[in-house]
Parts: C-alpha cells; sequence; structure tokens
C-alpha cells in the first residue's frame, strides 16, 4: 500500500510517499480502507520526535491517529460491522509505526464505529481525535453539569470547535477564546461570550463576565495559559489540560481539580458523537482538505498555528454519502 512515512526523527521535512507493506488483521480487528484522514498536532509532535519517551515507536513510521473509510475486513472474533461499511475510529496505539496516513490501518473493533448519516469521508475523518478529546475532558474528568459555566480556550481550533459544541449541548454557559476574525464562527458553534485573547487578558475577562469566576476551564494551548487558568475557576472548579499537567501544590491551594487529558480511543463515545450529529445538535469543525501527499505542508500550517478547526488529508475520492447509503449497514 502507499502511504506517508518518516524513517527517522527529525520534523516533517522527511516525510515522503512510499511503497509499504500492508497491516496484518488481528482476530479482534477491524481493516480500514482510508478515504480520509485528518491533521492533529500530535502529529507533528511525533515526527519532531516529542513523544518518543511516551511511546516505543519504529520506522518506517506512519503518522496519523483519525481514519475514516470503509470496512475491508474484520477479524474473525468481530461480527458488529459489515466488509464496505462506511465508519471511523481513533487509531492511537500502544506503539507508533502504522498510522493512518496510509490506504489501510488495522484497529481493534471497540474503537470503532459508523460515521453519521450524510457526512462526506472528509468530514467525518476531522471527529475523532478532537471529538473524543472534547469529550472525556469535559465529561469523563470535568464531570460538566447543566447550568455550569465552561471556558474553553482556543476555541476555534480542532479541540474547541467540538468542546463548546458540546458544553453548550450539556447545558453549560460557554465562553470561549479566540482571535478577533474567529468571533462569529465560535459564536455560530454556540458561545455565550467570546474573549479577543489579542486584546484583552482573559483573566480580566473573567471576572468581568462571571464575578466568581468558572466551573471547568479547558486548556488547549502552551505558554502560561495553562497556570493563569486556575486563577479564573470558582470554589470546586476544575481545571483540564490536553497539553501539560496542571501544577497540583497551586490547584490545591485553590481548593479545586485540575488534571491532563490523553485522549484514547473509545467506539462507544464515538456513536455518541454519531448520533449528536445525526440529530444535528453537533457539527464537525470547519475543515480544508489536501491530498495526501501534500502531507508534509499539511503538518507544518498545523505547526505554525492558527489553524479554523482541522486540514483533512483525502486518500480516496469518495463522494458525500447519504443517510440511506450508510443506514443500510445499520
Amino acid at each position: 500500500m502507499q502511504a506517508m512515512v518518516i524513517d527517522d526523527f527529525g520534523g516533517t521535512d522527511g516525510l515522503h510517499l512510499a511503497e509499504v507493506e500492508s497491516p496484518i488483521l488481528g482476530p479482534d480487528e477491524v481493516l480500514i480502507c482510508v478515504a480520509a484522514t485528518s491533521v492533529n498536532p500530535i502529529d507533528w509532535k511525533i515526527c519532531n520526535g516529542a513523544l518518543r519517551s511516551r511511546f516505543p515507536h519504529r520506522f518506517p513510521l506512519i503518522p496519523g491517529w483519525d481514519a475514516c473509510g470503509t470496512v475491508a475486513d474484520r477479524g474473525q472474533n468481530v461480527a458488529e460491522f459489515t466488509i464496505g461499511q462506511p465508519v471511523y475510529a481513533l487509531c492511537r496505539k500502544p506503539e507508533v509505526q502504522w498510522g493512518t496516513y496510509a490506504e489501510y490501518v488495522c484497529i481493534p473493533a471497540k474503537a470503532v464505529a459508523p460515521i453519521p448519516a450524510g457526512l462526506s469521508f472528509a468530514a467525518a475523518a476531522s471527529l475523532p481525535l478532537v471529538g473524543l478529546t472534547a469529550w472525556q475532558a469535559l465529561f469523563d474528568f470535568s464531570e460538566l453539569q447543566s447550568g455550569e459555566t465552561a471556558l474553553i480556550h482556543a476555541a476555534a481550533g480542532g479541540v474547541g470547535s467540538l468542546a463548546v459544541q458540546l458544553a453548550k449541548w450539556a447545558g453549560a454557559t460557554v465562553i470561549a477564546t479566540t482571535r478577533a476574525e474567529n468571533h462569529d464562527y465560535v459564536r455560530a458553534l454556540g458561545a455565550d461570550h467570546v474573549i479577543d485573547y489579542a486584546r484583552e487578558d482573559f483573566v480580566t475577562a473573567i471576572s468581568r463576565l462571571t464575578g466568581d469566576g468558572v466551573d471547568v476551564a479547558l486548556s488547549t494551548v502552551g505558554g502560561d495559559v495553562l497556570p493563569r487558568s486556575l486563577q479564573v475557576l470558582c470554589p470546586g472548579g476544575r481545571l483540564v489540560s490536553i497539553t501539560g499537567t496542571p501544577d497540583q501544590a497551586a490547584a490545591a491551594a485553590r481548593g479545586v481539580k485540575a488534571g491532563f487529558v490523553f485522549v484514547r480511543p473509545h467506539g462507544r463515545q464515538l456513536r455518541e458523537l454519531t448520533a449528536l450529529v445525526e440529530s444535528g445538535k453537533l457539527r464537525p469543525p470547519a475543515i480544508a482538505e489536501m491530498p495526501l501527499e501534500h502531507a508534509a505542508e499539511a503538518l507544518r500550517r498545523s505547526q505554525n498555528g492558527h489553524v479554523r478547526g482541522k486540514i483533512v488529508l483525502t486518500i480516496l475520492d469518495h463522494s458525500p454519502l447519504s443517510p440511506t447509503d450508510i443506514r443500510q449497514f445499520s
């Protein structure tokens, strides 16, 4: 099969198209013929070698954790999926080598879910990592409740775009931080208040908007945003980060909960996201499509920051699927 690979760490310049062996299907796995994948910061971090201490790596290495396509084969223990069925998955594995910037990927069936009816493969490919990250941060860790207030940093990004919508769906008041040109975008996603972090200090703005702070803060960026987000929590608040571990001593001193969430595959939660999309309560982030062979350029754009929504890499030219096309596999 064809795939984008790196032969050593050193950044995105070494990413190139190559012919590699197809993955070997396990008894509990699904083989996905990948139509589209999407770019996440984890991808260029893997290419840079930033995660070499967290995961074992093997070369040649195929980046990519999001996959959307059709079931090409299934293991002998898998009965819940049909050959040809449109599916998607977060393909994070214990060892980093067989990623999704490829024509095929194998993943345990428990991580796989049917894609939402009516979505193109490209739109559906934008959802797994960011959707599961937002879900696990807001609900598994933070236990966000209706009537609470949630602060979503970098709300126009991939995770932020989904987090704003999920928090609003859960009944929370949503405060978003983003640049001025993205204010209309995040308001359309459901944000109640939007802070232009380039013009106003978000700590001051939160005090102005709430008086006593927010119940949940989701930090999706680095720098001083994470430690300063502790300052905006009300008593009993929760700070959840996807970029680094918060200072536990500082959190304890303020009487709040703080932690780091590293997204994990979860087929049942993906099915929850599918249902929300099909009911009109959740929409994919804005996407920019690029062909797979332009993956290095896409990763550089992601690394430079300020991407609205997601960059999607298309591998096979599939047209959008109708609800009838998808429901025949239900």
